[in-house]
This record gives C-alpha cells, sequence and structure tokens, in this order.
C-alpha cells in the first residue's frame, strides 16, 4: 500500500513538473518573439530614421540666412535632426575621404562646394510619399539651390521593413496558436488524470464552481510560477544578448521591456485560466462511458 502511494505521489510530482516545465517554455519562446520584434522595430526605426536628404544652397547665401533655415527645419514634427554643413567642413570632408588636399587640386579654380543641411527625419515620414512633399515645400526657399535624395534606397528600405512585419506577424501568430494549443492540451492532460475524482465528486453533489474552483487555483499558480522562470531565462537571455551587442543597449526601452514581462504574466494566468476552465467543463458534462476512453 505504501508502494502504491509512493508511485502515485511520484507520478503527481512528473506530472505537476511537466505541465509546468510545458508552460514555462512556451511562455519562454513567446516572450523571446516579442522581444525579437520589439528590437526589429527598433532596428526598422533607426534606419529610417538615418535616412534624409541633403539641402545644397546657393552660392553667396549668408550663413545666418542658412542657419535661420535650419531652425525652421528644426521645429517642423517630420525632422529628427539637422546638421548645417559649411562649405570650410564640406571641403574638409572631402579631404579626409580622399586622403588628398582638393585645394591644391583645384589650384586658382574657385571652390565648386556649397554649404548644405544635412537632415534627418522620424521614422513615419521616412518614406517616398512624405519626401516629395517635404522636399516640395523646401524647393520653395529662394535660398536652397537643390535636394539630394536618394528615393530608390528609401523605397528599397520601405518595402523591405513591410516585408520583414508581415513575416514576424505570421510567425507571431503562429506562436501563438502553438501557444494556446499546447497549454491546453497539457491541462487536459491534467484533468484528464483525475477525472474519476471529479466524477465521484460530483455524485456527492458537489456544484461545478465548487469543483473548477481548486483546479483553477492549481494551474494559475502553475501560469505564474511557469511565467516567472520564462521571464528569468529572457533576462538571462536579454543580458548575454546585450553583452555580446552593446549596440542594442541604444536601441532598448525600459518601458517596453516592462510590458513584455507585464504582458506574459497576463498571458501566463489567461492562458491557464481559460484552458482549465473549458477543460473541466469537458469533463463535467461528459458521459460515464467518455471517462474511459
Amino acid at each position: 500500500m505504501k508502494r502504491e502511494n509512493s508511485t502515485t505521489k511520484r507520478r503527481l510530482r512528473g506530472s505537476y513538473l511537466i505541465s509546468l516545465m510545458s508552460i514555462m517554455l512556451v511562455l519562454f519562446v513567446l516572450s523571446l518573439f516579442s522581444s525579437l520584434l520589439l528590437f526589429a522595430n527598433k532596428i526598422s526605426d533607426y534606419i529610417k530614421e538615418n535616412v534624409g536628404f541633403e539641402i545644397v544652397m546657393k552660392k553667396g547665401v549668408k550663413e545666418s540666412d542658412i542657419i535661420d533655415f535650419q531652425h525652421v527645419l528644426d521645429r517642423k514634427n517630420y525632422v529628427k535632426s539637422t546638421e548645417y554643413i559649411s562649405q570650410e567642413e564640406a571641403t574638409r570632408r572631402l579631404t579626409e575621404d580622399l586622403g588628398e588636399d582638393i585645394l591644391q587640386w583645384l589650384g586658382d579654380v574657385e571652390n565648386p562646394l556649397l554649404p548644405s543641411i544635412d537632415v534627418r527625419f522620424n521614422s513615419d515620414y521616412a518614406n517616398n510619399d512624405s519626401i516629395a512633399k517635404i522636399e516640395k515645400w523646401v524647393m520653395k526657399n529662394k535660398n536652397v539651390k537643390e535636394v539630394y535624395v536618394q528615393k530608390s534606397l528609401v523605397h528599397s528600405i520601405d518595402k523591405n521593413v513591410n516585408k520583414i512585419a508581415a513575416v514576424l506577424l505570421l510567425i507571431g501568430l503562429v506562436l501563438l496558436i502553438m501557444a494556446v494549443t499546447l497549454i491546453s492540451h497539457t491541462v487536459r492532460l491534467s484533468v484528464y488524470s483525475k477525472r474519476f475524482v471529479v466524477r465521484s465528486m460530483q455524485l456527492v453533489g458537489a456544484t461545478e464552481g465548487f469543483i473548477i474552483k481548486p483546479f483553477m487555483k492549481y494551474f494559475v499558480i502553475q501560469g505564474v510560477i511557469g511565467a516567472i522562470l520564462s521571464l528569468v531565462l529572457l533576462t538571462v537571455f536579454l543580458v548575454k544578448t546585450m553583452n555580446d551587442v552593446p549596440e542594442l543597449m541604444q536601441l532598448s526601452n525600459a518601458g517596453n521591456i516592462a510590458m513584455i514581462y507585464v504582458s506574459v504574466l497576463v498571458l501566463g494566468v489567461l492562458l491557464t485560466t481559460l484552458s482549465t476552465f473549458f477543460a473541466m467543463r469537458k469533463y463535467l458534462r461528459a458521459d460515464v462511458d467518455e471517462l474511459y476512453e
């Protein structure tokens, strides 16, 4: 008799551990994907915000007028940053790139380089449609000679970002369906092992709410523990990744990461609660013959 009780306890512990591990791994994969999606979105914004155009000013325009125009641009909601590049600065940069002093090449010829303003846009406006409207407005300024923008690059970035977003959304949907299915099956297996206990409680007149309550509490606790363990794994993974790739620190946002942590905890409780409820309803309303299937 003692040996049977010991075997039963070991099986229950094994069942609990398998159920907990299943919930933990599912939530870890979902949290990992959410983090990947977050960083992918940040990287996308970072790339877009490094797309802009160069406003080349006309020859002889006063520096004060150029700076005034730069300040006007800075106040626009679509502009992330601007940089004034004087003729001297443009000459210095070109000399560095070429490795030789271009003024010596020119001799008596006047320096052809003109002052310019380098503009970078906020990510929401880094697309050809928005840039075309901004370019049209900029060209109305009498001091502007031309606007240089790589439209093909902007189009390529916008197109690829949309493709990546669609693929990530599809993967996320598949992962969520898999998570719901796996946790639901895990809970159903655990409830299935106690189906005769449930039937006995029904025979002595216990209500559905009374029977479901301890199972609900049991699996909600499992959901919380599984979520916490998955977040511990996620934290270790993120710390290791950021140590290996320090640039990711600049793209990370404490508020968004905290949102992922809270979402995982809520999801762990929600999935186990709903799975337990529907699994219990199935066995509470099952015929006697179905209990032996």
